[in-house]
């Protein structure tokens, strides 16, 4: 007669309360996983820079870190990918003018942009202003910005740089509005009067591409004011909305289609898909024509 194999009720017992104590930190592991992680906090005179870690992403934040906005991202597997879409709008300014000589942006950010910028445009001259000093120290440290010949930072206001360069006659193929404080866009880089040192910076046919918020209270205003300055703009919403304007005249669709057609390989590894891009160069003023323009 055969005996039947059989194991203390004891290790039995043990052996499901170990494998329900592994279930729990696996689920606890995938959850903590996706937590974002604080990996620096910077000083600052104007507000905490923080550098936060979660899904495979570092980004740049002030003050919090639970917040609905982040200031800068990138993949960690992936640095040129272009995480949020207004970097990529804003890049898709070269469909303007493709190859830049000098392109001046206030507002530095992680640095997404001016990296990518070197890379797309390696000829280029690309001046950054940045007013906090922190955010450049965390720039350099955790998000691979580096400053050589062709990618310079200023730290100063970016009002006081852009009407010094008016004064002094200095010229610039592209410029690039994306600076920012803890709630909206700083009221003096806002206003008729900034917008004016702005276009007289311009080259005789540069570009203007200004970051903006789709649903800001000040839609109205904001785009009379850019509307008074540059005439007509080309106004791409996704998320947020970037503006992207000429000293001269806006080129036409079809030149539109052939400069980006040019660079949709070099865009690519960006995240810039061409043809959907291209979709979002509206010339439509969708705003009160009537709403009072901002002023110093």
């Amino acid at each position: 007669m055969k005996l039947k194999s059989c194991q203390p009720r004891y290790l039995v017992v043990l052996g499901i309360v170990l494998a329900a104590c592994a279930g729990a930190l696996a689920s606890y592991a995938l959850l903590t996983a996706a937590d974002p992680r604080l990996i620096h906090t910077e000083p600052s005179a104007f507000a905490p820079v923080l550098v936060i870690e979660e899904h495979g992403q570092r980004c740049m934040n002030f003050n919090e870190v639970e917040d609905n906005g982040r200031q800068t991202c990138f993949e960690l597997a992936n640095p040129d990918k272009m995480v949020f879409a207004y970097t990529r709008m804003m890049t898709t300014a070269l469909f303007l003018m493709p190859e830049p000589r000098n392109v001046l942006i206030i507002g530095l950010g992680g640095a997404t942009i001016p990296q990518a910028l070197g890379k797309i445009v390696p000829d280029a001259i690309i001046d950054s202003v940045e007013i906090d000093p922190a955010v450049v120290r965390v720039a350099e440290r955790y998000f691979g910005y580096q400053q050589g010949p062709r990618q310079r930072v200023f730290v100063e206001d970016g009002r006081a740089f852009v009407e010094r360069a008016h004064r002094e006659g200095r010229q610039y193929d592209m410029v690039m509005l994306d600076a920012f404080d803890v709630d909206y866009i700083p009221a003096h880089l806002l206003t008729l009067e900034f917008l004016q040192h702005v276009r007289a910076i311009l080259s005789p046919n540069g570009v203007l591409v200004a970051n903006t918020f789709t649903n800001s209270y000040l839609y109205d205003q904001e785009s009379v004011t850019y509307a008074a300055v540059f005439g007509e703009f080309f106004n791409l919403r996704e998320g947020n909305r970037v503006l992207i304007a000429s000293r001269g005249q806006l080129p036409e669709d079809e030149m539109l289609a052939k400069n980006a057609g040019a660079l949709a390989d070099t865009l690519a590894p960006f995240g810039v898909d061409v043809g959907q891009a291209l979709q979002r160069f509206s010339r439509v003023r969708d705003w009160n024509e009537g709403a009072e323009a901002l002023a110093d």
